[in-house]
């Protein structure tokens, strides 16, 4: 990955909603160790989630960051957090497969509804630039989870179209399955290795990989770069489901269980229809808006790339960085390695 110019963040003021999950906690981290910003304001809706965040850090760091208690749903509080913030990268949502099915409603207002008021308040506050965390199930969507972040990545494409005479600019970062993340499935192998029985959805399926500090920095990378309007996707690997249970617990019993509802048995970061509108790079995809006509020449004589082919998926079946044994191996001790450096912060 290009090496990112810090000074763009230095004397800055960066809000992160959902602060306190995995990622909002590493980018904090990282933002503290390797940048120069003014204030890192946390946001999200758990008190205790906040106070226990809160005691990982010395009397210097607390200098620097406040802990913001709201929800994205709540218009009026995020108006209040983000009075000053020149840079938002928002990481709140619900992410559950199953909790969105069965919560539908729930799932709308605070993907859909939440990105909203994200936008309006940015826009209105004077905010310089927002990237928004998607996922690789909101290109062709098959589940509410999908469905939601594909609505919100319209959205935040959208908003570049109206903010205006105002200088905020929006883009979105999206990426595959994170290791050693909430939700991982390779903590669930590990609780399960004991019990010499691993199950799997189906041997077929293969998914993209990427550990929690690839994504942080690749957000950072996203917001140096970011021109507006941008769905950003970085090149990462990927493998089978059946090798991650083999490297994780070998020796054990693998049962085939099905594919269940709302899954895919490969998952697509670029659809062949957004393939007319991107742009590759050495370490990245850019997806540009195609509900207006841009001019991808002059975009590309701007920020360099190149253009895909109009055939062209980006998909977890086809990619041609594939991990084998050893490469999943290393990728696996890198991400518990960062895991047990920021637990060790």
């Amino acid at each position: 990955m290009n090496t990112i110019n810090k000074e763009f963040i230095k004397d800055k003021v960066l809000l992160v909603t959902g602060g306190t999950g995995s990622f909002g906690k590493n980018f904090v981290n990282t933002a503290l160790r390797e940048y120069q910003p003014r204030k890192i304001i946390i946001f999200s809706r758990d008190e205790l989630k906040q106070y226990e965040m809160s005691h990982q850090y010395n009397a210097d760091d607390m200098e620097i960051i406040r802990f913001f208690i709201g929800d994205v749903r709540d218009r009026e509080r995020l108006y209040r957090a983000l009075d000053g913030v020149d840079i938002v990268v928002h990481a709140a949502a619900l992410k559950q497969v199953p909790a969105c099915e069965y919560n539908p409603i729930e799932a709308v207002k605070t993907n859909i509804l939440g990105a909203a008021n994200i936008i309006d308040a940015a826009i209105d506050r004077g905010v310089e630039k927002v990237v928004a965390l998607s996922t690789d199930k909101a290109a062709n969507p098959i589940n509410l989870y999908g469905a939601t972040k594909l609505c919100s990545d319209k959205l935040f494409v959208a908003a570049n179209a109206y903010s205006g005479a105002h200088k905020t600019k929006f883009s979105v970062v999206r990426y595959g399955n994170v290791l050693g993340s909430r939700g991982s499935v390779i903590p669930l192998f590990r609780r399960l290795k004991e019990s010499g029985r691993i199950p799997i959805t189906d041997r077929r399926m293969t998914r993209f990989w990427i550990t929690l500090k690839q994504g942080v920095n690749f957000v950072f990378r996203s917001l140096e770069v970011m021109q507006g309007g941008e769905i950003y996707v970085p090149k990462i690997p990927s493998s089978d489901i059946e090798m991650v249970a083999q490297v994780i617990a070998p020796g054990c019993e693998i049962e085939e269980i099905g594919i269940r509802p709302g899954e895919k048995l490969h998952e697509v970061l670029i659809s062949k229809d957004d393939a007319r509108n991107s742009l590759e790079f050495e370490d990245r995809y850019a997806i540009l808006p195609s509900w207006v006509t841009v001019d991808i020449d002059k975009y590309q004589a701007k920020v360099g790339g190149t253009p895909c082919r109009p055939d062209f998926e980006y998909s977890s079946d086809a990619n041609p960085e594939t991990l084998d044994e050893d490469g999943l191996k290393r990728l696996i001790e890198t991400a518990d390695a960062e895991s047990q450096a920021m637990a060790t912060r």
